[in-house]
């Protein structure tokens, strides 16, 4: 309980920590909020000072010394009110997310937890059967589609399975002519249109964890406490999954924590390419029309999602090794 104490109490300040980095940068940074907007505005002649009022009225700009602003900062954050976007006017930035979030958890929180059970397993399997085929297969096929960049395989499969073979949509998450609804013919095309970025991001993160997990059960195979429990006639598979996997998976559960925490930024990439519009694309489109608000909302969603993984990480380390509560 005192290790969860702790590690409860170093979440709340670095959360705290967080947020406060996230009020100061914006503000740190050169020009204004409304400087893009009038920038545009400019363009058609000289703005003047009422012009120019009447637009930061418009956008939201904040008033008020630091505190104030800091402090009405914090009652947004807790109330999740982050302002109107700038790109999508006159859209709140909180509908905008709450639209957005469910496609990038469904598809890269999914892929995400399929890759780690798969790649883990096949991992151990290797490593138990080192120096067989089964060692070398999937080593080598997860050495080699770890080399392929996420964008270079999303371009390869929407050329090939999109536009050549017609076999799956190229953009968007369903279709311009469904229905959005709880219904089954709705779920498969979502399912369908979901197909391409899923398989992209399965094929480029599977062999990292294949791969780390054979490396760190490789040595753990090799520690007094394995031939201990192989000495005693514990059958194999006891060995390789109760004593070996245990502590050989605690590296990759802390790599699974920071892709489960990552699971929420999307892959702005990979979602760009197929035109998805989950978190990552709405980013992608924050940062190029120069969406203030929009992008500091998401900022600190994606560096929250990852503080509370990791801090489930670190209770479910001392579960598994309770080495680390001391």
């Amino acid at each position: 309980m005192r290790y969860a104490l702790r590690k409860v109490g170093l979440f709340a300040l670095t959360l705290w920590a967080a947020v406060t980095l996230n009020f100061l940068l914006p503000r740190m940074m050169p020009g204004s909020p409304a400087d893009a907007a009038i920038a545009r505005l400019s363009q058609n002649g000289p703005v003047t000072d009422e012009t120019r009022a009447a637009v930061e009225a418009q956008l939201g700009v904040p008033d008020g010394n630091i505190l104030q602003q800091y402090l009405a900062y914090l009652d947004q954050v807790i109330h999740l009110d982050f302002g109107i976007s700038y790109a999508f006017y006159p859209e709140p930035v909180s509908g905008l997310v709450a639209t957005a979030l469910p496609y990038t958890i469904v598809l890269v929180g999914t892929v995400t937890v399929i890759a780690f059970i798969l790649g883990t397993l096949l991992g151990v399997l290797a490593a138990w059967r080192r120096g067989t085929w089964l060692d070398a297969l999937p080593t080598v096929g997860g050495s080699f589609m770890n080399t392929f960049p996420y964008f270079w395989t999303s371009l390869l499969l929407l050329f090939f399975l999109g536009y050549v073979a017609h076999l799956f949509p190229t953009f968007g998450a369903y279709s311009a002519t469904a229905v959005p609804g709880i219904s089954w013919d709705f779920f498969v095309d979502i399912l369908y249109h979901a197909a391409l970025p899923a398989v992209t991001l399965l094929i480029t993160s599977l062999g990292g964890w294949i791969i780390g997990m054979r490396n760190a059960m490789i040595n753990t195979l090799g520690e007094d406490y394995v031939t201990f429990a192989e000495a005693n006639g514990i059958g194999g598979r006891t060995v390789a999954l109760r004593y070996a996997a245990r502590n050989a998976i605690l590296p990759n559960l802390t790599g699974f924590g920071l892709a489960l925490g990552g699971v929420v930024g999307g892959s702005i990439l990979v979602e760009q390419v197929f035109g998805y519009p989950g978190i990552g694309f709405l980013l992608f489109n924050a940062v190029i029309g120069q969406d203030y608000p929009l992008m500091q909302a998401l900022f600190l969603m994606i560096t929250v999602s990852v503080l509370v993984a990791n801090l489930l990480v670190d209770i479910l380390y001392g579960v598994l090794d309770p080495r680390t509560r001391r």
